[in-house]
């Protein structure tokens, strides 16, 4: 990094703040007159998911602002779910039979996004400043930016630290690596930014990322447990994949439970049998990935598990495609049913339609889907456009608000394509776009 900076700037003595990556979920929030006016997900004021209404639920996030403050600037920060609130939220959902959630930071997510602000207000959410925007900024150095936004009311994270060399900046990931342990947050690095405010402005940005901050990710954690037993699950194209159940272990604050063995080229390259003691750790910090089997563990009557041969949801066969490109089998095992006639394959492609890689419908979740389905109200994804919305409303958890906030979303889609035209029991949607003719995988 400083000889990339060296190139720009020169020779010119550069101080450094070394701040802590927390993984959360990202958000960017406009002030007006001291006042919040937007808060938008994933970006930079201008693109994402409008969450202002959520946003002003959390406690650490003011209102109204106090002291001298610019007319207008903006912030970014990071919203995160605390380890002891977490624990607890999944605490309360097993009580109750209900699935517990993954991890912290999926969980902030998808709070976020939730339709009910009340429901929202209930969760122990945090958000943490790393960064402010501002015209006119009265201040030098990104250090002082950020004790100032503290005086206004804005949280700022205590471990950060000025460096004024490169040594100094990697006693303080030294430091860190060890003392992230402690935190009550989900950290996964550390973010080095030149202090100055001017240096920044001459280093401006690469089309990614600006050049004056680069980040430091920390190794991921791993831990070991056994392997118990091995279940298969069926994705939206059909593919079969072996998931790992293993003795539940903490990783980084999170109990990890399940695995994905990929597929049968995967067990075979990591010589898996049931009963091994596996080597996990979570990529990224976030998802768990099998590292290596502890072959010094593995007992005489470990076994190996044989991939069904049928579909676990439909019972047609399972096949392995041809690739004409590497003129071999692909690793991957396939139901061979067709269509929506495999209830897993169809939930995935219902997923896969509301979601924002398809038809984007906001506040139609997996979990919803899941639930449409076992009530027998969605079956293929234009049943979404015929939805008994009175009968919705009588369900538990649902209410006129909530209803209505869907009905609108769904509604809204209507007018993407004039008009929609679904092919049933296909794999395809086809729809005609003006003069042109294209088709998207449901």
């Amino acid at each position: 990094m400083n000889l990339k900076i060296q190139k720009v700037l020169g020779e010119v003595p550069l101080e450094y703040t070394c701040e802590l990556k927390y993984d959360g979920a990202s958000i960017s929030i406009t002030y007006e007159n001291g006042k919040l006016k937007r808060a938008v997900t994933r970006g930079d004021g201008f693109q994402g998911d409008d969450v202002t209404n959520n946003i002003k639920t959390i406690k650490s996030v003011p209102l109204q602002l106090k002291g001298n403050y610019p007319p207008k600037f903006d912030v970014r920060g990071e919203i995160i779910l605390p380890f002891a609130g977490f624990e607890k939220m999944n605490q309360e959902l097993i009580e109750i039979g209900e699935t517990p959630y993954s991890n912290p930071r999926n969980t902030a997510s998808g709070s976020l996004k939730l339709q009910d602000s009340a429901e929202v207000a209930k969760r122990p959410l945090d958000c943490l400043l790393y960064h402010v925007v501002a015209n006119n900024n009265p201040n030098s150095t990104h250090f002082e930016t950020l004790e100032t936004a503290r005086k206004l009311g804005f949280k700022i994270p205590k471990a950060i630290e000025v460096c004024k060399s490169i040594d100094e900046v990697f006693a303080f990931i030294e430091k860190w690596d060890i003392k992230r342990h402690e935190l009550p947050y989900e950290t996964d690095g550390i973010v080095v930014k030149v202090n100055s405010l001017h240096h920044q402005d001459e280093l401006g940005y690469t089309a990614k990322s600006p050049r004056w901050a680069i980040a430091y990710k920390f190794k991921a954690r791993q831990a070991s447990s056994k392997l118990i037993q091995v279940e298969f699950q069926v994705g939206r194209t059909g593919s079969v994949t072996p998931v790992a159940k293993i003795q539940p272990v903490p990783i980084g604050g999170v109990i990890v439970s399940s695995i994905s063995l990929h597929n049968q080229d995967f067990i075979k390259e990591k010589d898996i049998l049931l009963g091994d003691t596996l080597l996990v750790e979570r990529a990224g910090d976030v998802i768990p990935h099998v590292v290596l089997v502890d072959l010094k563990k593995r007992k005489q009557n470990s076994k190996k598990f044989i991939f069904p041969l049928k579909c676990p949801s439909y019972g047609s066969k399972t096949i392995k495609d041809y690739n004409e490109i590497t003129k071999r089998q692909d690793a991957v095992r396939r139901c061979a049913s067709e269509g929506f006639e495999c209830e897993k394959i169809a939930i995935e492609r219902i997923k896969h339609f509301v979601s924002k890689d398809a038809f984007n419908i906001d506040g139609f979740g997996k979990k919803i889907v899941e639930n449409f389905w076992n009530l027998k109200l969605v079956r293929l994804p234009q049943d979404i456009f015929k939805l008994n919305y009175d009968r919705i409303e009588k369900l538990e958890g649902w209410g006129k608000l909530s209803v209505a906030n869907l009905k609108f979303s769904i509604e809204e889609k209507k007018n993407i394509f004039s008009p929609p035209k679904f092919l049933v029991n296909t794999q395809f949607i086809q729809v005609d776009i003006k003069r042109k003719r294209c088709g998207n995988p449901v």
